[in-house]
């Protein structure tokens, strides 16, 4: 089976490459131009998309890199400075799984030929009572992500692999310490990739959105003592 297989520059994305391609299918990586700013963290930084290419170096598949800045800007970056400014609290994440990952790429990996998609998130494909893909959570529950993904629909699924999501994240990174992926010792990337660490989302929405103190409340309403 033809495979693109998202690739953003971490252990868990890098040991899918690999498993797809001990299993003996013609993979091609692929890593996301996401985001034109300046970032130092998360898949849109100038390193992350290094250490993916010489990842799928090591593994010897070829490499591909797609530049999707405007439709992330437009679906992921503006609806996510709009939401803090109604006082929404926002995942830009699955907004960017929503429209980017499993929409946008899904429709080059067509035009390009590729029967299925993968990704490096920690979830798995199951089967209902009359024979239809279902998402399920991840065998490592503390490394779970089902929730960023939850929005695909059964066609999407169908077409979709999640390699590493019958293992135990200690398990992706023994297998990726046994091949010396340059990955294999990354720490795991729990950033908004367009904030960089050291402005913070204070500094990015501030240059973007005015900013007011807020009231935290309960579910219920009421300001806690």
């Amino acid at each position: 089976m033809k495979v693109l297989c998202a690739m953003s520059g971490g252990v868990d994305s890098s040991v899918a490459a690999l498993l797809l391609r001990q299993d003996g299918h013609d993979v091609v990586g692929v890593t996301l131009k996401l985001w034109g700013g300046d970032s130092d963290t998360g898949c849109c930084s100038v390193s992350d998309v290094d250490d993916a290419r010489r990842v799928a170096q090591q593994l010897d598949i070829d490499h591909v890199v797609f530049n999707f800045g405007d439709e992330f800007t437009r679906h992921v970056v503006d609806p996510y400075i709009d939401a803090h400014r109604d006082g929404i609290t926002p995942n830009p994440c699955i907004e960017c799984n929503r429209t980017i990952k499993f929409a946008r790429l899904a429709e080059r990996a067509d035009l390009l030929g590729f029967d299925a998609i993968a990704t490096g998130h920690h979830a798995r494909v199951g089967r209902d009572a009359d024979g239809g893909p279902t998402l399920e959570r991840g065998a490592d529950r503390d490394k779970d992500q089902s929730y960023v993904v939850h929005m695909l629909d059964t066609r999407q699924l169908s077409r979709t692999l999640f390699p590493v999501g019958d293992l135990q994240k200690s398990d992706v990174r023994r297998l990726a310490a046994t091949l010396r992926l340059r990955t294999a010792d990354k720490p795991d990337s729990q950033d908004v990739c367009f904030i960089t660490s050291g402005g913070g989302r204070t500094a990015f929405l501030g240059e973007r959105i005015p900013l007011r103190r807020g009231t935290v409340v309960d579910t219920s309403g009421r300001r806690p003592r």
